[in-house]
């Protein structure tokens, strides 16, 4: 068999690889795989060493573009939360640092709209949570 014959297939498999992790297909499709790891979960935001929750939140950004525009203007959080509930994810963003959280809820599958409400007080009970998360 010619070398050029063995190169198509790898190829071939390199290009529908790219295709599948660029753009929304690919952004996408890190949501859905991660989902479950990321559902009724406290994560910590990192950027060095990127955490999970960094990577998730990032996605979650480019998916929802208001977001992305949101945490620019109010900064990074310092955890997040996500959970599910009837068809609609929900994001709480928290900043214990100024002892503020903000909820986010998605529209409707497939939506790339988020609406956000907040701040709201961190209770003393959510910041002890936090500070164990930190000290794990």
């Amino acid at each position: 068999m010619s070398p050029l014959k063995l190169l198509i297939p790898t190829f071939i498999c390199v290009i529908m690889a790219g295709m599948t992790s660029c753009g929304s297909l690919g952004n996408t499709g890190y949501l859905y795989q991660t989902a479950a790891d990321a559902h009724d979960h406290i994560m910590m935001v990192r950027e060095s060493p990127p955490t999970f929750g960094y990577e998730r939140l990032r996605a979650l950004s480019q998916y929802y573009p208001h977001l992305a525009v949101f945490i620019e203007s109010q900064g990074q959080p310092r955890y997040y939360a996500e959970t599910t509930s009837g068809g609609g994810r929900y994001l709480i963003l928290y900043y214990p640092e100024k002892r503020q959280a903000f909820a986010c809820r998605t529209g409707a599958k497939l939506s790339h709209q988020i609406e956000f409400s907040g701040p709201y007080p961190i209770t003393k009970n959510e910041l002890a949570t936090l500070q164990m998360l930190e000290d794990e």
